[in-house]
């Protein structure tokens, strides 16, 4: 068997790289055989498998349907509408090309945009396909986001088509999308030419005449619509995804065709471990990189059938996901911590209740993985939880453990070691040295970065290379803005974000660090750590807590006792300097819907300022929470 550390040199070496690479691309199907694996006279863009010419959809769909037509391809769960459906190869292709027709119908052709705002429907997945399949460039916008987002995204891809639907539904509550999408066709510049509407019959949905497009009547003239797949240049975009959290002006991440593609396929095989016939619960969400990668292609590249999944992880109770893996047999699980965070807080007998013996293996990312929560789902589950780390810019992970090439025994709290393709550096942020072991530096990849990473930034190559490639002192180096270390063992650890590392009277603390040390106490179920101005010191750590028993903190007198053995824990595990100035009790946090912290929000709140741009807020009484947390302090 091959050694992972021959196999990962293998393909980042000058001298093998390309036959690596070459290697990988034998996973999809080429039109037209590339005549050169890289291109990278110009860094640090890089051109992947130039001159091939392929197609995503051709390599999800049709190539498989000789096979497998009749097998799982798609299994869509609802527990926010009770409803259910499944599609084979056979029926995914036919509704692919339903949608695809239908976009031709309103003049979408190669290189078009087309700005997708959906929830979590089969529609929205037919739609990504079907732009594959036409050579459209599609942008998939985050169902719920406020109008000002929306528009400032409309602005920057300016698509001739925009996809949504009346509503999506979160926790049993309607979220009308057509308001927000109206007010943001209103607010943007850019004007589409059609609006095609999925009507779910959630929410009243007022159409714009000359405007706005039913989908189902359309759909009905195309029911036995055949689209012929247009053939891309490897280099080719096949979608814009902006980044979360933007402020000003978005950053559009660029994905390219041939090389998006074989990554994928790799992965599947290599880190993920799936064989056609699997099936994957991916339990994130369109509009992020994760659902983009790892529910739509990644899982249709591979041959196996995808989960696709609107809802909570406790709706209607914490063992609907246990519930759909032992129903549909799912071999592989992958969500991010926060869920597991929130199972945590359910009666742990959901944990043996059903049947698991399908799932081989559960993956984790999004956010680093604390070690409670890791041991926690590794005993209760038993089976192997798998942490990886990647970014939106990358499209699939970084650091991980490779598992299909060899199991390496992991380590808890680091998502493992670079994943193959990409040459991983740690570096001291003001010098630009490489660090050595267990010195703390700034995670960076020398160039060229693999297959499947952004070409650019939509049309700003100039943001692309100052955003990405300037910031390392005397070297040309992709920053992650995310600060790690590295053991002897060459296992990494992720400290949290550049901008999150608190500064403390000159003493840089990360937040994870302070947060796991907290969520050690015993009376917490989760915690947020930020940094907040300090006159006297720059910044002090404040820290956010759910209890997992409220009552423990429902006098003040409690409040302040607890607060105090918190305190006690942190100065035993970190020392009296990584104390937080204060730890209040909250209710929620507030989160993304896909589960993620909005650390940038509390410290904003703790800071007197605008929080800014929180479309993604899954609960906005969690702000109020940190808000009366705060009045009393």
């Amino acid at each position: 068997m091959t050694s992972y550390a021959s196999f990962h040199a293998r393909s980042i070496s000058p001298d093998s790289r390309a036959a690596f690479w070459e290697e990988q691309a034998r996973l999809i199907d080429w039109e037209t055989p590339f005549d050169q694996v890289l291109e990278y006279d110009k860094p640090p863009f890089a051109r992947w498998f130039v001159g091939g010419r392929t197609n995503i959809c051709h390599n999800a769909l049709d190539r498989h349907l000789p096979s497998r037509g009749t097998q799982n391809a798609l299994i869509w769960v609802s527990t926010e509408t009770g409803q259910e459906r499944v599609y084979t190869y056979d029926e995914l292709s036919a509704e692919v090309n339903r949608m695809a027709a239908s976009l031709q119908s309103l003049g979408i052709v190669r290189g078009e945009r087309v700005l997708i705002y959906m929830p979590m429907v089969p529609e929205a997945l037919f739609a990504m396909l079907a732009c594959t399949r036409l050579g459209a460039i599609h942008s998939v916008v985050f169902g719920g986001f406020a109008s000002v987002n929306l528009a400032a995204r409309i602005d920057d891809a300016r698509p001739k088509v925009i996809v949504s639907a009346d509503a999506g539904s979160r926790n049993g509550k309607v979220v009308p999308y057509k308001p927000l999408l109206d007010e943001g066709i209103a607010l943007a510049q850019h004007k589409p030419s059609s609006v095609l509407l999925v009507d779910r019959g959630l929410a009243p949905m007022p159409r714009v005449a000359g405007r706005d497009v039913d989908y189902a009547p359309l759909r009905e003239q195309h029911l036995d619509a055949f689209v012929p797949c247009e053939w891309m240049e490897s280099s080719d975009p096949s979608y814009v995804l902006y980044t979360s959290g933007t402020t000003g002006k978005p950053k559009g991440v660029q994905r390219d065709t041939g090389g998006y593609a074989v990554a994928l396929a790799s992965s599947m095989q290599h880190i993920f471990c799936a064989k056609p016939g699997d099936t994957m619960f991916c339990a994130s969400d369109i509009g992020w990189v994760v659902g983009h990668s790892y529910i739509v292609y990644a899982p249709l590249l591979a041959g196996i059938a995808t989960v696709m999944y609107e809802g909570t992880p406790i709706r209607p109770d914490g063992g609907i996901w246990w519930r759909i893996v032992e129903k549909y047999k799912v071999t592989q699980l992958f969500t991010a911590p926060t869920a597991i965070r929130v199972l945590k807080k359910q009666d742990p007998a959901y944990l043996t209740q059903y049947d698991l013996s399908s799932l081989r293996l559960i993956f984790l990312a999004g956010e680093p993985l604390d070690e409670p929560t890791a041991r926690w789902l590794t005993e209760g589950v038993g089976k192997p939880v798998v942490d990886n780390y990647w970014q939106t810019e990358t499209g699939w992970p970084i650091l991980g453990m490779a598992r299909g090439v060899e199991v390496l025994p992991g380590k808890l709290g680091s998502p493992g070691k670079p994943v193959y393709g990409y040459d991983v550096k740690l570096v001291n942020e003001a010098t630009g040295e490489d660090c050595g072991p267990n010195e703390k530096g700034v995670l960076a990849i020398e160039g060229p970065m693999p297959p499947g990473c952004l070409s650019t930034l939509w049309g700003d190559d100039e943001r692309f290379v100052k955003t990405y490639w300037q910031t390392v002192p005397g070297r040309m180096l992709y920053s992650s803005f995310d600060w790690g270390v590295r053991d002897e063992d060459g296992y990494y650890f992720i400290l949290g974000r550049t901008d999150d590392v608190i500064n403390v009277a000159g003493h840089r603390l990360g937040s994870r660090e302070i947060e796991e040390s907290i969520a050690s106490h015993p009376a917490v179920a989760e915690v947020a750590v930020i940094g907040v101005q300090d006159a006297l010191k720059g910044q002090v750590a404040m820290a956010f807590a759910v209890l997992r028993r409220p009552e423990q903190a429902e006098t003040a007198d409690a409040r302040l006792a607890l607060e105090g053995d918190v305190m006690k824990t942190v100065d035993k595990q970190l020392g009296a300097v990584a104390r937080p100035a204060r730890v209040f009790f909250v209710s929620m946090l507030p989160k993304t819907r896909s589960g993620k912290l909005l650390r940038r929000a509390i410290q904003a709140i703790c800071e007197g300022r605008e929080t800014g741009d929180l479309i993604t807020l899954e609960d906005p009484a969690a702000l109020e929470q940190v808000r009366d947390a705060l009045k009393g302090a």
